[in-house]
């Protein structure tokens, strides 16, 4: 069912070119459409499925799960579960992110995943006549979101060294709504520089809005992009607890943006998100974020894994694309990816797909250091240059 949109956004999407039947697409977005929508058309939910018995490096999933610490602090609000909100653990979370990433905690929201927020950046941002632009390959949940309610949708290659060519997404469309950044790139882990995603903040149309996907970024020993979320109102940054920390399956997500960014965001709803949470996944993440040691650690252990991977395969002669700073790499097989996926799985390892652009090429998850020795042994079994 359809949600009931208010009368004044209503006439907000009028404005912005929506036909009434796009609307309609709007609204059953915003309802229980939404979850249809991303159960049915994410290939990336779909190949993540699990195959009994596998090694399972396909959805880059963490190999382990949340830091002790972390789940000792989940644990403890089951044992409070039967309050809805023990002891403002909403207002811990965001004190906790804003002490961590410098800035002010009234700019930070939790969601249930990643979603909902990509959901209304491109309804409330981007229109039939103010488009999206994007890099590919890349996440593409804006994608499937702006095809549904008819914006147009605008996708860059990426430059040669595989980070996001912010000069060319601006001329591909100067006039577009949003801008979407994933960096780390899913799915190639690689990083586009700060200086570049500040170039496109400031040259971007005033109205547009820059979206910056850091879902890997604490994979990264490096700067990352909140501050510009925590100085401007346009600009918005995505965060999630599914990566690093070890908690997909306990979804929880942030945004850092302005106040002011977000009432346009919530306008159509009354904005009523972080009271869908789980306890257990907020302070989780409260102890999280705060773990610098464990995390730079846990950080180590997946880098020493990932290049025992990627020497393993460079030295068999098979391409790996460089620089990926993130539990992923994206392998080409010089031949069709859907093959070798399927091969690798016959050897009993679950990898991940490839993406339209790129036919023969696979990413690959990297999970602990012996799920990498099992795929490199299931590479020695089936490869043939």
């Amino acid at each position: 069912m359809a949600t009931q949109l208010e009368p004044a956004f209503e006439q907000d999407l009028l404005d912005r070119g929506y036909s009434r039947r796009q609307m309609a697409k709007v609204a059953a977005l915003m309802g229980a459409g939404a979850a249809a929508l991303h159960v049915t058309g994410a290939a990336a939910q779909q190949a993540a499925k699990a195959v009994a018995g596998a090694v399972r490096i396909g959805a880059n999933e963490c190999w382990t799960g949340p830091f002790p610490v972390a789940a000792e602090a989940a644990f403890k609000l089951v044992q409070e579960g039967n309050r809805y909100e023990p002891d403002n653990e909403h207002q811990k979370l965001f004190d906790a992110v804003a002490s961590v990433e410098g800035i002010s905690a009234d700019r930070v929201t939790a969601w249930p995943g990643s979603s909902d927020p990509l959901n209304r950046v491109a309804v409330s941002f981007a229109s039939p006549t103010r488009g999206i632009v994007t890099a590919d390959p890349t996440y593409e949940a804006i994608w499937r979101t702006g095809a549904w309610i008819g914006a147009k949708v605008t996708k860059v290659p990426l430059t040669s060294d595989y980070r996001h060519d912010v000069k060319a997404m601006l001329a591909a469309d100067p006039n577009a709504g949003v801008y979407y950044i994933c960096s780390p790139n899913n799915p190639t882990g690689t990083v586009t520089p700060i200086a570049d995603i500040e170039w496109l903040a400031n040259n971007k149309p005033k109205d547009a809005i820059l979206v910056v996907d850091e879902a890997y970024i604490h994979w990264v020993d490096g700067p990352n992009a909140a501050k510009l979320a925590a100085t401007r109102d346009d600009v918005l940054i995505l965060r999630t607890f599914s990566k690093l920390f070890g908690m997909a399956g306990m979804r929880l997500g942030l945004t850092f943006a302005s106040p002011k960014l977000m009432e346009k965001m919530m306008r159509y709803d009354g904005g009523q998100v972080t009271a869908m949470l789980p306890m257990t996944a907020v302070a989780c993440g409260t102890v999280s974020v705060a773990q610098a040691d464990l995390i730079k650690a846990r950080r180590a252990e997946m880098n020493a894994a990932r290049e025992k991977s990627v020497s393993h395969l460079k030295a068999k002669g098979i391409k790996v694309i460089p620089g990926s700073q993130a539990n992923m790499f994206m392998v080409d097989w010089g031949k069709p990816a859907k093959d070798m996926q399927a091969a690798i799985l016959a050897a009993n390892v679950q990898i991940g797909r490839n993406w339209p652009i790129w036919p023969n090429v696979s990413r690959i998850s990297v999970g602990s250091m012996a799920e990498m020795e099992a795929f490199n042994a299931a590479v020695d079994k089936v490869w043939k240059a």
